[in-house]
């Protein structure tokens, strides 16, 4: 590919946001293309899908349920109050799914990651403030989840 077509490739994606690399993946809808950036999403995917790359073992807390049986699973109760503001935090509706829950954590964190942010230290200080409030609160719903008791 010669100096031109690269060239190109770039003028369009700041044009249009679209071009090699940026219509699919941990890249879309960004400018340029981050590698690390990228595979720290991936990373986060994983861990997010129970994918372990240590020894490559998936263990979700969906397994956990049905290795407990239908007795461990709160998954059918209805969240406790004290969760209200931890789904609001989300952007999910009251006692949403978890599958919800997951997609509505994944596009925040990549919102307010603060490695988008890393030109601008208040900018960077307030997406890592932003970070741990949507972790914790994504982090009180699975506990929920998983044992049945809110903090």
């Amino acid at each position: 590919m010669g100096i031109f077509d690269r060239l190109s490739d770039v003028i369009k994606s700041y044009l249009n946001d679209t071009g090699p690399g940026f219509s699919a993946g941990p890249s879309a809808g960004r400018r340029y293309a981050d590698p690390d950036l990228d595979a720290a999403y991936e990373e986060l995917n994983d861990f997010l899908d129970g994918k372990d790359k240590a020894d490559g073992r998936t263990d979700t807390w969906e397994n956990s349920f049905s290795q407990r049986g239908s007795a461990g699973n709160v998954d059918s109760k209805t969240p406790p109050e004290s969760l209200r503001g931890d789904f609001d935090a989300l952007g999910v509706p009251f006692g949403a799914s978890a599958e919800e829950c997951k997609a509505a954590y994944k596009r925040l964190l990549k919102l307010h990651h603060p490695d988008r942010h890393a030109g601008h230290e208040g900018n960077m200080k307030k997406a890592t403030e932003k970070s741990a409030r949507i972790n914790a609160a994504y982090d009180r719903i699975e506990k929920w989840r998983t044992t049945g008791k809110a903090e």
